[in-house]
């Protein structure tokens, strides 16, 4: 594994982690991560996605993980980002592993809103496909039901007061998503309580970005989530109304599990069970099947 600096915009540095094949590499894959989920949490699907011949990198969005805010005391009070800067973080990403290996495809795999991100991506053109991983429209009508029940007072009242009060969404003192920067979470926010999500909160130069997506894409829904519903997953698709796609609904049993939910798709115990599928699918990608 390889640690690096990226510079971004606004003076800000972007933390990478490059896990390179031992042999040629097939391709190149950049994984993107959840909301306030740390590049962290993927070493061990990087590590091993990378003993199969793949370039991998993972990366912190900038004010998360090894990415630390440039404020004077490296903390997340009044730190200047929101969801934006981190397309534009994801894009400068995309930027650097092209150019390691400019011949070779390059692809996405993105968990939640590593997933809803690339409709924003100025170098869309860069890649070659996304591997989508519980990933939905944030709409809050479309989240799951135990979700749905608490939601309104989490988006009307807990964030605008915590925000507010702190400069930063305190999450992690909240028990909820992580600690992320005020200008991320209020935009996030905006997005979740419209009926189109991000194209809906931010108009049509953001539908026109998302329309001109054409990378295909496998999404993948856990049937057990416990944040989003098949249908936050399909609106989301249609947001990337120009790209060929396949939908794949994962029930647990069938990969011999009791439960996967939201963020178990990254866990070690995938190893015999759903990660060599998530090899397949980036092979697939190679051959056009799902172009």
């Amino acid at each position: 594994m390889e640690t690096l600096q990226l510079e971004s915009d606004k003076g800000v540095h972007i933390a990478l982690r490059v896990f390179a094949p031992t042999g040629p590499a097939h391709g190149n894959v950049v994984v993107a991560s959840a909301m306030g989920v740390r590049q962290d949490f993927y070493t061990p699907f990087a590590q091993w996605l990378a003993s199969q011949g793949w370039r991998v990198t993972t990366f912190d969005y900038r004010g998360m993980g090894d990415s630390k805010p440039n404020t004077p005391h490296g903390g997340l009070q009044g730190f200047d980002a929101d969801l934006n800067d981190w397309a534009r973080d994801y894009a400068h990403v995309v930027d650097h592993a092209h150019a390691a290996m400019p011949a070779a495809p390059l692809y996405l795999l993105g968990h939640s809103l590593g997933a809803q991100l690339p409709g924003l991506l100025p170098n869309a053109h860069k890649v070659s496909g996304l591997i989508n991983i519980a990933a939905g429209s944030g709409y809050w009508r479309d989240n799951a039901p135990q979700l749905k029940r608490g939601v309104l007072p989490f988006w009307y009242l807990i964030v605008p007061l915590a925000t507010r009060l702190c400069g930063y969404f305190p999450g992690k003192r909240l028990g909820i998503i992580g600690n992320v920067p005020a200008g991320v979470m209020l935009q996030w926010r905006k997005w979740c309580l419209n009926p189109e999500y991000s194209v809906g909160a931010e108009g049509e130069a953001v539908r026109r970005s998302y329309a001109q997506v054409r990378f295909p894409m496998v999404a993948l829904a856990m049937a057990d989530d416990e944040m989003l519903t098949l249908r936050s997953v399909q609106s989301l698709l249609a947001l990337y109304s120009n790209a060929p796609h396949v939908l794949r609904s994962v029930e647990p049993a069938e990969v011999n599990l009791r439960r996967i939910g939201h963020f178990g798709m990254f866990k070690e115990e995938q190893l015999g069970r759903m990660w060599p599928q998530l090899q397949q699918y980036l092979q697939q990608f190679s051959e056009g099947a799902f172009a």
